[in-house]
């Protein structure tokens, strides 16, 4: 009797920059990307504030809360 063990699949995600396939596995340096190209593009758009998260500034100590 022989006991085969796969093992599981790679899981394919969507790279975030050009929506081709992407192994999420340790063997691939640049996930979530598919290559450094990718990774140096997403890397440039944050560098140069295309992306951006928003956040609201937070009041002064001083500042009363408005009212509705």
């Amino acid at each position: 009797m022989t006991t085969e063990t796969s093992s599981p699949a790679p899981r394919i995600v969507r790279c975030p920059t050009c929506g081709g396939d992407s192994v999420f596995a340790p063997q691939n340096t640049w996930r979530p990307f598919c290559s450094e190209r990718c990774r140096m593009i997403d890397l440039g758009a944050w560098a140069s504030e295309s992306f951006r998260v928003e956040a609201h500034p937070e009041p002064d100590e001083g500042d009363e809360p408005k009212e509705n």
